[in-house]
């Protein structure tokens, strides 16, 4: 069974970078068709999906930070990471890593948004 765990500091000041690993065990980031995530939730609020990095190591952010989040990974260590670059306090939230297996995909359902 596949188990992650978040670490990293619990305080970070305004401007300065966060960061925070999630270390998987009980199976490989790698693995075929798993997709790894950060989420994240406000005081107050819903969820956040911040992006995401595949088992092929391709990454996906959110249109909203995608300019201050990176999401790399350790093969070798067998864990992905989050860095959030110029923080402020409207990013306090709970930081949460996640992993999803993709079991197939469908062909999709056109939406269009026309007035």
């Amino acid at each position: 069974q596949i188990q992650l765990q978040e670490s990293g500091p619990g305080l970070v000041k305004p401007s300065q970078t966060l960061s925070l690993t999630c270390t998987v065990s009980g199976g490989s980031i790698t693995t075929n068709d798993y997709y790894w995530y950060w989420i994240r939730q406000p005081p107050g609020k819903g969820r956040e999906l911040m992006g995401c990095i595949s088992y092929l190591g391709v990454t996906d952010y959110s249109p909203s930070l995608k300019s201050r989040t990176s999401i790399s990974r350790d093969t070798s260590r067998n864990l992905f990471t989050l860095q959030l670059t110029s923080v402020i306090p409207e990013d306090t939230a709970v930081y949460y890593c996640a992993g999803v297996h993709v079991v197939g995909w469908r062909q999709g359902t056109q939406v269009t948004v026309s007035p």
